[in-house]
């Protein structure tokens, strides 16, 4: 037997040395941990710095506001799936990523329907509302503490994949965000949830996938 093959083969014995099976639900349990730590500082720093909206009970009543909450928590929890996918090394093909559309589509439907009976005169009202420009820019703000307890997840786990790990998480990070923002906004407009969340869920997709392959690298 050659010095290289025993060398091998003691390299492989000291790294199987230690091996502990890994719990079956320790990935899950490792970005729900990210979540909820990166969620409760946004949620601190949305209520300290934007606030809650003071007629948050009357307004929980409305379908407008249901509407943007569930778009925004669907995507959150299609684009987690995805990301806890990513997160082992064998996450093999991703096929489950057209799912992140359907809510999309459904409230692009529903933005259609919304300008089929608004007047044309209104449209742009109901595009812009009165908060268009900070609406993508909170968004993305509060969500970057969700984003940074994501990445610190996924480091201790094994994506290969790293920039679509890093957009996915981001996506994951944006929706999340884009849901507690809610508790701010009071934008009604299917429109309005369609353009400036969806662009503020973007902006922070792209900063993920951007610091993927820095920050996951392994």
């Amino acid at each position: 037997m050659s010095r290289d093959k025993v060398s091998c083969d003691h390299l492989v014995a000291a790294l199987s040395a230690n091996l502990c099976a890994v719990p079956r639900h320790g990935p899950a349990r490792r970005l729900v941990i990210g979540l909820v730590i990166g969620g409760a500082v946004t949620l601190a720093a949305l209520a300290l710095g934007l606030g809650i909206r003071r007629d948050l009970a009357d307004a929980m009543q409305s379908s407008g506001f249901w509407m943007k909450a569930l778009y925004a928590a669907t995507l959150a929890m299609f684009a987690c799936a995805a990301t806890l996918r990513l997160a082992r090394p064998d996450c093999g093909r991703m096929r489950g990523l057209w799912a992140m559309a359907v809510p999309i589509a459904l409230l692009a439907l529903a933005a259609l329907l919304e300008l089929a009976r608004t007047p044309g005169s209104q449209w742009l009202t109901m595009w812009l509302g009165h908060s268009w420009k900070v609406c993508a820019a909170n968004v993305f703000l509060l969500a970057l503490p969700i984003l940074a307890g994501l990445l610190w997840a996924l480091r201790r786990l094994a994506p290969t994949r790293l920039r679509l790990a890093g957009a996915t998480a981001g996506l994951a990070a944006g929706a999340w965000a884009a849901c507690l923002y809610c508790l701010h906004c009071s934008e009604t407009s299917a429109l309005f949830v369609l353009t400036w969340y969806s662009l503020g869920i973007v902006l922070v997709a792209g900063l993920g996938a951007l610091l993927g392959p820095r920050v996951l690298r392994w």
